[in-house]
């Protein structure tokens, strides 16, 4: 090929062309493209969501993942991985290599609070992966799961600089928060929301979406430039509630969790030791407290319970098949040998369905369970776009095998977590376990490893902070190479813990040391149970010899044990894990700075993007009102004059068979609603609901305020109705939308997205409580319901 008749140079040195008076005694010289090394691998990291130790089939489970499985054999899998036990604090990890309180991320953002450690900011001086190889040449997608900014920031009105795009990534396809339906999710492209491509009837489901759209494009830039390598940060909604799949993958199962989850441990544990996951001498973690026998069950309770984990199995089956897809995809582009692939999960097997499980996780969120004859009247809905489940937390138990707890706590089940490694141009090794200790802070340093590149001094100008983390590449082809990661700090919600040499101190807040009505769960801490946690309730473990934490060591080796609590007082100095706070719906309920403060008046337009949760209107157990500006037209209208939420729980104002509607969906334990006593005139006209609290929230026992809700036209009571209960605490996912309702229908009453079909000039939301008291009209409506 002819050599170019121009130079180059880099940005910052001399231009070394000529410049003359004239271009014929002139020579070009062009700033130089970033370029990847020759050769340079392809990185994708596969993220997945709530998926416990022992739930991949190559780490001893019986569900199915013939894909994770062969990624395995042909590469490593390593068996003392370690998460922070919450997504949003490990996704920090993952993509910057530093600790997650040092990112801001304490908890998930939606538990924001005003501290360094806690206030969901990742600082720009903690860079992504994804800034440091767009430096080195690197095209970088990010898809599915982003959950790494404040909820307060993912609106249209930005700011955009902590969304995946303002983080080094080219392109973003997925959503925003911490979980979405897979059948309706809450879409976002690049920067703006959009819908789904096709409906659950077509066929759609979020997984399969996904993987197509990180196919497309890795093709897209291939086609252009066949030798740029990738980064993908591929974060599927699997296996996070909901629990969603096609019947028929949920139906391969049928059957095959009927013994409970006391055999699925055993089973899983004699596999792992077959497997090499767990040495041949180790002891399986004895039984939760928290969570019955099997065999104590009723039979409906059982029949419930292995119909919510076939569910979970046939939708990581689901996931595993489209992975499958990605990789052949990477196999017939010949990519895939020359692709650094790691899968991880972001923490252990998630306890949020409670003991019994739910159809509904909102249900959960809102203190609100359901009875088991409430479940059972919708088993045969599980998995569907009508629910929104999770399974009970014996299968939680039991998908963390062989170790303790699960997601939220720092005891292995909730930081152990699966951890896949596949290179065959880089890694000579094939089908071999490692057991070197490992966390996901060192994943980044590893790729700058394997990558030869050092991390940068500074992103954009901005300084940047030293990597936590260690790589671990010199593991890839030495199965007994010491692990260079020696100390690691845990903190979840007041739930501690540190690993050092061999050696775990653990203490559990409240956890099993406590009761559960001493202590409940999200509790907060007082300086008084500090002093009594760290004089009392640390737990000792010696995991090199006992990595399931069976046998507390606190009492024989106090000398260590106050070595590793003053250890962990040292970290957490390290990385403003200060100050100490277990609570959690103190931090839900917490009001964070808004890019506009002190609103009591908002106002809404038809075929706006929806509004998310966090900068939306807080109407929950307050008076407030909706009033929309609207022109009906000669025959009527009908459709969504404004609604929050899903068919998961919200409520919605709308217009159908030309009369006046409210709903509120109680997630989904009871359906309020009330209707205008006359229809609407044609013509311009102010159509009004009103919501005035008559008692005050139970939110201990999920029960939001009663109230009274008021339909109004121009200004007349026009119908009202008591609603007993409301949503205590928060409706998600689903945001504020003008016009019509994206998604699933919020109430049974119409097919989303019934858009309005009038002319909507505006919709305004007033929490000022200033209400229309017209005691002549509602002693109209009084009589007219005698």
């Amino acid at each position: 090929m002819a050599q170019p008749s121009w130079r180059e140079y880099r940005p910052g040195q001399r231009f070394p062309g000529v410049i003359g008076r004239t271009t014929d005694e002139s020579s070009q010289a062009w700033p130089q493209p970033v370029r990847a090394g020759a050769g340079a691998p392809n990185v994708l990291f596969i993220v997945f969501d709530d998926t416990g130790f022992g739930q991949l089939g190559c780490y001893g489970s019986p569900i199915g993942t013939p894909n994770l499985d062969a990624l395995a054999a042909g590469g490593l899998l390593y068996s003392n991985m370690h998460t922070t036990a919450l997504c949003s604090p490990s996704r920090s990890c993952i993509i910057t290599g530093r600790n997650h309180h040092a990112n801001g991320m304490a908890a998930i953002t939606e538990l924001a609070t005003g501290y360094p450690g806690y206030n969901g900011q990742i600082p720009f001086e903690n860079g992504f992966l994804s800034e440091m190889l767009l430096q080195h040449g690197y095209n970088t997608y990010m898809v599915g799961k982003w959950h790494l900014m404040p909820s307060e920031q993912e609106s249209a009105a930005g700011p955009y600089d902590r969304w995946p795009l303002g983080r080094g990534f080219e392109r973003f396809y997925g959503f925003l928060g911490g979980d979405t339906s897979q059948w309706y999710p809450d879409l976002v492209y690049d920067n703006h929301q959009v819908e789904p491509p096709a409906t659950p009837e077509e066929g759609y489901h979020l997984t399969e979406d996904l993987v197509e759209r990180a196919m497309s494009f890795i093709a897209d830039a291939k086609q252009v430039a066949p030798d740029k390598p990738f980064f993908l940060n591929l974060c599927l909604g699997a296996t996070h509630a909901p629990h969603h799949v096609p019947k028929e993958w949920a139906d391969r199962y049928r059957g095959r969790f009927d013994d409970g989850w006391d055999a699925y441990r055993e089973q899983t544990f004699a596999r792992q030791k077959q497997l090499g996951v767990v040495p041949s001498d180790a002891q399986l973690s004895p039984r939760d407290p928290d969570v019955p026998a099997w065999e104590s069950l009723s039979a409906e309770a059982r029949r419930l319970a292995a119909r919510m984990m076939e569910v979970y199995a046939g939708f990581l089956s689901h996931a595993d098949h489209h992975l499958g897809r990605l990789l052949a995809f990477l196999k017939e582009t010949g990519a895939f040998d020359n692709t650094l692939i790691m899968v991880v999960s972001d923490n252990g097997a998630s306890a949020e369905g409670g003991v019994t499980g739910t159809t509904n996780e909102m249900q959960f969120f809102n203190n609100a369970p359901e009875s088991l004859e409430e479940s059972l009247e919708r088993i045969d809905a599980l998995g569907g776009p009508t629910t929104f489940n999770h399974y009970p937390w014996g299968w939680t138990w039991a998908g963390n095998t062989p170790f303790r707890r699960w997601k939220r706590e720092t005891y292995r089940g909730g930081v152990s977590d699966p951890f896949l490694v596949h290179w065959p141009d880089g890694i000579r090794a094939r089908g071999e376990v490692r057991d070197q200790f490992a966390h996901i802070i060192d994943m980044v340093p590893t790729v700058l490893d394997v990558l030869g590149i050092e991390a940068p001094a500074t992103i954009r100008g901005v300084t940047q902070s030293p990597l936590h983390g260690v790589s671990f590449a010199h593991t890839f082809d030495d199965a007994d190479a010491a692990s260079r990661h020696r100390t690691q700090y845990y903190e979840m919600l007041g739930h501690r813990a540190i690993d050092h040499a061999g050696w775990r101190a653990v203490c559990p807040w409240p956890g099993p040391s406590f009761e559960e009505a001493e202590r409940p769960f999200g509790t907060p801490i007082t300086m008084a149970d500090l002093d009594d946690l760290d004089a009392h309730h640390w737990e000792l473990y010696h995991v090199d010899e006992d990595i399931a934490e069976t046998k507390n060591l606190a009492q024989e080796h106090r000398s260590k044990l106050i070595e590793m609590i003053a250890l962990w007082y040292v970290e957490a100095g390290k990385y403003n894990v200060m100050p100490i706070d277990g609570s959690v719906l103190q931090r839900i309920m917490t009001e964070r700075p808004q890019i506009t403060e002190n609103r009591t008046g908002y106002t809404f337009r038809s075929g706006t993007q929806a509004v998310p949760a966090a900068v939306a209107p807080r109407l929950l157990n307050r008076p407030h009102s909706v009033t929309a500006d609207v022109e009906i037209p000669p025959g009527g209208a009908e459709g969504v004059l404004l609604c929050q939420g899903t068919n998961a729980g919200g409520w919605s104002l709308y217009v159908k068979d030309n009369h006046l509607h409210y709903a509120h969906n109680f997630v989904q334990r009871a359906l309020h609603h009330v209707v205008s006593g006359e229809s609407l005139p044609e013509g311009r006209h102010a159509l009004r609901f009103e919501f005035e609290p008559t008692g005050a929230p139970d939110i201990t026992h999920g029960k939001g305020a009663p109230g009274r809700a008021q339909l109004y036209i121009d200004g007349r009571l026009v119908g009202q109705s008591d609603m007993p209960v409301t949503t205590p605490i928060a409706i998600n996912p689903g945001g504020m939308a003008c016009g019509a309702n994206p998604g699933s229908a919020v109430t049974p009453d119409y097919r989303a997205p019934f858009p309005f079909t009038g002319t909507l000039h505006s919709v305004t939301v007033d929490l000022s409580g200033d209400l229309i008291v017209d005691a002549e009209s509602e002693m109209r409506m009084h009589m007219a319901r005698q």
